[in-house]
């Protein structure tokens, strides 16, 4: 008798869970219905420049026959319209269509296409008449052929610096060096081919920078750019690396020298002989103005002009 009572009661326990339970989920499909609730299938898609890309705005629930939907493009934290009144607008304009009910086509896209969307559905019908959602939207960018610097001969133990830069690609490029078509290890001890060089490689910036260059640092250097989107290379440069010639330097000098000290005792010689001895003029040869005609001329200052009177020398 007592298992029986126990039973019954189990049994009315189970029949009340399942009331609950069938009630809950009545009233969750009653709210379904009446709130218009969104969700995308991509919230941060990307496309190739070019390509096409969807946007997609999916409607999970709604009543209302007739929702208003609106799309809005944010960038630099300034919202604008791209669709408005069944109609696109703003720089998408005869770029882009509504496929339905709310999902966006861009069509020929472009960097500028880079920012983040906004679907909005209006449902004046639904108990929550309002719903939206946000999507990140990156357009990727090829980068084009980097612009390579590489000298063309460098000493042995002197520094070098080899440059590799391009500003189309996005994202930003990633930088990679390769030395007679092998790929240069960001760390030179982790290869043999490169143990004994003193570089070092930024990813980023595209910097290749040896501290001291040695002989068999000499090759043909290219470099790549590289995203999510492509690859680019430069055309290959030639570096030599040469000996310093310490006996031409230090015979070059003496050279140098010898010249100099002869130039000097040339012009010492010259000096001695009296090459460079200036004419002083001395009172044995100078000779006294030569006497007149015999006429002394006299300026009267009265008469403003000149009258002589005549002296005869008996």
């Amino acid at each position: 008798m007592y298992r029986y009572a126990h039973y019954i009661l189990r049994s009315k326990m189970a029949l009340t869970r399942l009331l609950c339970v069938l009630a809950l989920l009545t009233v969750h499909c009653c709210v379904s219905i009446l709130a218009v609730t969104l969700r995308s299938e991509n919230k941060s898609p990307w496309a190739n420049e070019f390509e096409s890309v969807k946007l997609t705005c999916i409607i999970d629930s709604i009543s209302t026959a007739n929702p208003r939907i609106e799309w809005k493009k944010i960038k630099n934290g300034e919202p604008s319209y791209v669709y408005f009144g069944k109609e696109i607008a703003g720089d998408l304009e005869n770029r882009a269509k509504i496929q339905e009910p709310a999902t966006l086509v861009i069509f020929n896209a472009t960097r500028s296409d880079t920012a983040s969307y906004r679907c909005e559905v209006t449902a004046p019908n639904d108990q929550k008449t309002f719903d939206e959602i946000l999507i990140n939207l990156q357009i990727r960018v090829k980068p084009v052929v980097p612009t390579c610097s590489v000298p063309k001969s460098v000493p042995v133990g002197k520094p070098a610096e080899l440059s590799c830069i391009e500003h189309e690609g996005f994202p930003k490029s990633q930088y990679q060096w390769f030395r007679n078509k092998e790929e240069i290890p960001l760390d030179p001890k982790s290869s043999t081919k490169f143990y004994n060089s003193s570089y070092t490689l930024n990813g980023d910036s595209g910097i290749l920078k040896f501290s001291m260059v040695k002989k068999e640092d000499a090759g043909e250097y290219y470099c790549r750019a590289k995203n999510e989107a492509g690859v680019s290379v430069c055309n290959p440069q030639m570096m030599e690396v040469y000996d310093i010639n310490v006996t031409g330097i230090v015979l070059g000098v003496l050279v140098v020298v010898v010249v100099l000290l002869c130039i000097t005792v040339g012009i010492c010689c010259a000096y001695r002989r009296g090459y460079f001895a200036s004419q002083k003029q001395t009172g044995s040869n100078y000779k006294t103005p030569g006497k007149g005609d015999g006429v002394d001329y006299v300026i009267r200052e009265d008469e403003g002009d000149f009258r002589h009177k005549s002296s005869f020398v008996i």
